[in-house]
């Protein structure tokens, strides 16, 4: 049997005799550090070297686990001093050197209190470490950045002492940088120009201190930090560590410090040559894989430079030499320098070309660039990826290589392009483009590898290449020149690009955010290229027509997912302004295949922010004769028209707008019927004569003056399916104009009165005139609104009370039938009743006569031994020859009774001889 024993698990504790030195199992007496420094400045003691040394050596013995924070005022008082005899005596650097490794230590503290209340303290005492650089020695400056680099980033140790417990390394990098120690360092670079092991050193540091700290970056910037660096980056190095150093630090800086600041530094000759320098020699002479990283790095940071206009990069030659290496090998180049220049396929050079493509599109941001782009061939060098991926060409990239190159080369153009129309019609880039397209919608097989960030979605197919292939058209088509939708139109763009619209509306193949990004891109470019061309109109509506209309059938709950289906049915709507509108075969196609009730739908379904060009798209087709037919006839949601769907957007527009109205939509304000509260709250500003006044952008930003336009087209009168509220809002949208004019001219008086311009007496009473009149006018209306309203409201009194009318006499009917049933009943219960009821209808029928007559020599008004209780029908009695003398009951005498004689059971008491019948009458 095993016995397990439990081993206890102590904590590894330092006591404050380990902070002492040990020899020998005896402790030597702890170093009082007020008389070390008394020792060292006392003018009796002072040249005591041997005792010096002895007592730093004592102090590095018993410190060497770190410093308490409550000693570090004597700790860097003493090194201020032994830094101070170092220019007499040498044999201080040692114990300099030592304490400066005890200050890389964490602080000591014996309370979680002393790292606030000591903050200041720590923070000085750093900063004071940082001015030991003016010590002239290189071991002194090396040890003193190998501790700033172990106390910015080395973890404090586990283990705890005894009434001491290291700071954290967050508290350490707080002081670090509440001391401005940063900002020493790197005024220090100018004391070490003869010391390339130390400026190294420095750089190290500083790029430790700038990883992750923004105050960090921003203090450099304030010593000069970029300025002075790009000075050193060509400076002698024979480790060939500094340029490395130095790009890094620039990096941190670009990253986290303020760009301002930082292009201000670098916008001069001599910081821009000294980087071209760097770079020129770094792009010619490279050997190694990390000599490739570093040129790289430094095109990143060339790259970010280039997007500010205020760095000389022109001006110093730097942008056409960055030109001459883009464009390489695609360009051919007489430039000596890239004679002897070899690109690989290695991954280095691979980026280094991307890295390219993206300082192209940042030597866009400055115009003055453009013309050194368009000698240097750039447009050229990026349309020779615009081909099919058959053949990689003089370049030996791999299929994937050559698949990025493309595609960051095509998302290259889309920035440049536009900027070099010329450039681009001397490459013609709308045939390469087009042939692009036609190889992308082809069945060759092709596999996407899809690898890069630009073929997302792309992956196995050609629709990364289709994607921006048609991003790029879109971004030319929508320039506007005239020149380049002229040569697309001549190219035969239209049917191409719809056959590949019909082609993708059509597919069964689930709905993706680029399939869907790609149709509006179609759509774009289909706009712009038929917007102003009524044959171009034409010859879309051949094709186009059925595309928009199966478009504008999308399903609403579509509209706010994240794939793009709104910017899909926006582009459609604007496609149909563009393509159809103005022109009549394309409008009459487009109402024929029920377009304005897709419109109207989609106006009832969608949010706000579509509104506005809804509404535009349907004002301009209202010019055709048959769109009012086709608004009167639709029906929305709840049985509404077009004319109810068109209020209730004024109504949510004047909602958003604040625009004072009562509960039931009646003007509230005369003098300004249509402003709202936060216009007028924002009041009337001194505008220039050139810029329009508010009143006057009110008609930009909301859609009434829309909804009034197609009013003017509807009518105001006989329209359907208004309520008493809708025809006291289109009260209102019948004045909009006269309101809008009266607004106009309140906005002239107050910025008359605000510009204190006293108009004369003729033009002041004029303008009171004018101001009165469309007050009046505003009241006018309130007043109709509030006729409408009140005879709405006598109406449905009326209505109401016919209702109740109607059931009033519903319930007397059922009384009377009640009753009636009532009486019915107590006849068949009861013979006296019936008695009584027989002689009242006696009694009637007497009395329904004029005047009485004998009747007993016709017939009598009584059926002679009646025992029933109901009243018979249409029978009548009538008194027959006995059959037996006309030779019986087939006698012709017979044959003229249309029935024949009932049996005993019908027949009725008399005498034999004259025997009655019962016969029905109809």
């Amino acid at each position: 049997m095993s016995v397990t024993k439990s081993i206890p698990v102590v904590r590894h504790i330092i006591r404050d005799s380990d902070l002492g030195s040990k020899a020998k199992g005896v402790h030597t007496r702890p170093v009082d550090l007020n008389l070390v420094v008394n020792l060292i400045e006392d003018r009796f003691s002072c040249n005591l070297l041997d005792r010096h040394l002895h007592t730093l050596k004592r102090i590095v013995k018993q410190y060497q686990f770190g410093f308490p924070i409550r000693d570090l005022v004597q700790v860097f008082k003493i090194l201020n001093l032994c830094a101070e005899k170092v220019r007499d005596q040498d044999a201080y650097i040692q114990p300099i050197c030592e304490i400066l490794t005890l200050c890389g230590l964490p602080f000591l503290k014996e309370k979680a209190s002393d790292e606030s209340n000591f903050a200041q303290v720590v923070s000085e005492s750093i900063s004071q470490m940082g001015y030991l650089l003016r010590v002239p020695s290189a071991k002194v400056r090396l040890q003193l950045c190998d501790s700033i680099i172990r106390l910015y980033s080395k973890e404090p140790p586990k283990q705890e002492f005894e009434e001491y417990y290291p700071t954290s390394n967050s508290y350490n990098m707080q002081m670090i940088e509440e001391s401005g120690v940063v900002e020493t360092l790197v005024m220090g670079l100018a004391l070490v120009g003869s010391q390339p092991e130390v400026k190294l050193r420095i750089m190290q540091t500083l790029q430790c201190l700038s990883h992750s700290s923004a105050m960090n970056c921003n203090l450099m910037l304030n010593a000069q930090a970029a300025n002075k660096i790009c000075h050193i980056l060509n400076d002698p190095d024979p480790s060939g560590q500094l340029l490395f150093r130095a790009s890094e630090v620039l990096w941190n800086l670009l990253d986290q410090a303020s760009k301002k600041e930082l292009v201000d530094q670098l916008s001069n000759f001599e910081c821009i040559n000294s980087f071209k320098e760097a770079f020129l020699n770094q792009m010619l002479n490279v050997c190694s894989h990390s000599d490739r990283q570093l040129r790289n790095d430094l095109l990143i940071i060339t790259t970010s430079l280039a997007e500010h206009p205020r760095i000389p990069m022109i001006e110093t030659g730097f942008t056409k030499l960055l030109i001459v290496f883009a464009t390489f090998p695609e360009v051919k180049s007489n430039n000596p320098l890239v004679h002897g220049l070899k690109i690989s396929s290695s991954h280095e050079d691979f980026e280094m070309k991307k890295i390219f493509f993206n300082l192209l599109v940042a030597l866009t941001n400055d115009l003055a660039s453009i013309q050194v782009l368009s000698e240097g061939g750039a447009l050229l060098a990026l349309f020779y990826y615009v081909k099919p991926n058959e053949n990689p060409g003089v370049q030996d990239w791999s299929p994937a290589q050559f698949e990025e190159l493309q595609l960051h080369a095509l998302a290259t153009l889309i920035s440049v392009a536009p900027v070099m129309v010329d450039d681009y019609m001397n490459c013609q880039g709308n045939t390469r483009l087009l042939l692009l397209l036609d190889w992308c919608v082809s069945q060759d097989p092709y596999f996407g590898k899809g690898n890069a960030f630009h073929a997302a979605g792309g992956r196995g197919s050609k629709k990364a290449q289709m994607h921006y292939c048609l991003r790029l058209l879109r971004s030319m088509a929508s320039l506007g020149e005239e020149l380049i939708n002229q040569n697309l139109h001549d190219q035969g763009a239209i049917p191409q690009l719809l056959d590949i619209l019909k082609s993708m509306t059509s597919s069964t193949e689930e709905e993706t955010k680029i399939n869907l990004d790609m149709q509006t891109d179609i759509l774009i470019i289909l706009s712009s290229i038929c917007e102003h061309d009524i044959h171009r109109k034409e010859l879309f509506a051949a094709f186009g027509v059925e595309i928009l209309i199966k478009l504008l059938k999308i399903d609403p709950n579509k509209f706010y997912s994240s794939m793009g289906h709104n910017k899909l049915i926006l582009s459609t709507i604007d496609c149909i302004w563009c393509c159809i509108v103005g022109c009549y075969i394309a409008e009459d196609s487009y109402i024929e295949m029920g377009g304005i009730f897709l419109l109207l739908d989609f106006l009832e379904a969608s949010s706000k922010r579509m509104h506005n060009l809804t509404l535009g798209t349907l004002l301009e087709l209202c010019d055709n004769t048959k769109t009012i037919h086709h608004m009167n006839v639709w029906r929305g949601k709840n049985d509404s028209t077009a004319a109810s769907l068109l209020l209730h957007l004024w109504k949510e527009e004047e909602k958003e707008m604040r625009v004072k109205r009562d509960m039931q939509g009646r003007i509230l304000d005369a003098k300004k019927p249509l402003i709202g509260i936060m216009q007028d709250e924002y009041g009337i500003t001194t505008l220039p004569a050139s810029r329009p006044s508010p009143a006057v952008i009110d008609l930009f930003e909301n859609s009434r003056v829309k909804i009034y336009s197609i009013f003017c087209k509807l009518g105001f009168e006989h329209l359907p399916g208004l309520s008493a509220r809708d025809y006291a809002t289109l009260a209102i949208v019948h004045r909009y104009l006269d309101f809008k004019v009266g607004g106009i001219w309140y906005e002239i008086d107050k910025e008359l009165k605000r510009e204190a311009v006293h108009p004369i007496n003729l033009d002041l009473d004029s303008m009171h005139t004018i101001t009165k009149h469309y007050e009046n006018l505003g009241r006018q209306v309130a007043h109709h609104q509030t006729d409408i309203l009140e005879n709405q409201q006598k109406h449905d009194v009326f209505d109401e009370e016919k209702m109740y009318a109607e059931i009033q006499h519903n319930h007397k009917q059922s009384e009377l039938f009640k009753t009636s049933w009532q009486k019915y009943m107590a006849r068949t219960s009861n013979h006296e009743i019936l008695k009584e009821a027989k002689k009242f209808q006696e009694e009637v029928i007497e009395s329904s006569s004029p005047e009485k007559k004998d009747l007993s020599s016709v017939h009598k008004t009584h059926i002679a031994g009646l025992y029933t209780t109901g009243f018979w029908g249409r029978l009548v009695s009538i008194e027959t020859t006995p059959p037996e003398l006309l030779g019986g009951p087939f006698s012709p005498v017979n044959l003229k009774i249309k029935g024949t004689c009932r049996n005993s059971s019908t027949m009725k008491t008399g005498d034999a001889g004259n025997k009655p019948c019962s016969l029905s009458v109809k």
